[in-house]
């Protein structure tokens, strides 16, 4: 499905995802129905069409939208389904630092870390989809810069970027017991080491967080 922004989402399958935590020794199985997934991170030429901003530490159309918040993510979306016509997906109190998502909604939205690990994974068992030089821009062949969308080898379905080149924002709440609000990061970016970019590696951040290798990735619910 491509979208009138130039948008292109693929409908992900219905499947079962086992995450885990190495800090804890936790892990826990998610089952999850369709739903859709930007095929490359939000670039910065769509992030500009949407917001008029072109925030990031390098420009290019082509290169991911970085630098950033988990808040600029939400706002995003939520702007992006008002552009499309589409009910937004998060009701916002960015001063209370209180986000709720109507799950029934059709608008643009965060994916879960579980529908992440999900599409990364895309039915392969490894640490990783492929290897990692012909999938993924990460400190040992990025020339520690950022670089384009779609420039290495996608996921078995179709995917980009999933590791490598930029992190991706997740919906989530990390661990509130022990971080409060901290959000979910995903992914790996171009200046992290290998042991970064694998489908199973979760770090956290504050929501309100900038830096140049962070960006997202929209998801939305499937068609019904």
């Amino acid at each position: 499905m491509e979208t009138g922004t130039g948008l292109e989402l693929l409908t992900i399958p219905a499947g079962r995802v086992m995450l885990s935590d190495r800090r804890t020794q936790r892990s826990w199985p998610v089952q999850l129905v369709p739903y859709q997934l930007g095929t490359v991170p939000v670039t910065q030429a769509l992030y500009a069409r949407v917001t008029g901003e072109r925030p990031g530490a390098r420009h290019g159309d082509r290169l991911p939208v970085e630098g950033v918040s988990w808040w600029d993510a939400v706002r995003f979306c939520n702007a992006l389904s008002r552009h499309d016509g589409l009910a937004p997906a998060y009701r916002l109190d960015v001063e209370g630092e209180q986000a709720q998502w109507d799950a029934a909604a059709d608008g643009y939205r965060l994916p879960t870390e579980a529908e992440w690990e999900y599409a990364c994974r895309a039915g392969t068992t490894g640490p990783r989809y492929g290897q990692l030089d012909e999938i993924a821009w990460y400190r040992g062949n990025s020339q520690e810069r950022i670089h384009d969308v779609g420039e290495k080898r996608p996921n078995p379905w179709g995917l980009y970027d999933m590791l490598g080149n930029t992190w991706d924002w997740c919906w989530d709440i990390y661990d509130a017991e022990v971080y409060g609000t901290y959000r979910v990061l995903r992914g790996g970016g171009w200046f992290d080491e290998h042991w970064s970019c694998r489908a199973s590696v979760r770090r956290r951040s504050h929501p309100t967080f900038q830096v140049d290798d962070l960006g997202f990735r929209l998801a939305r619910n499937a068609p019904r």
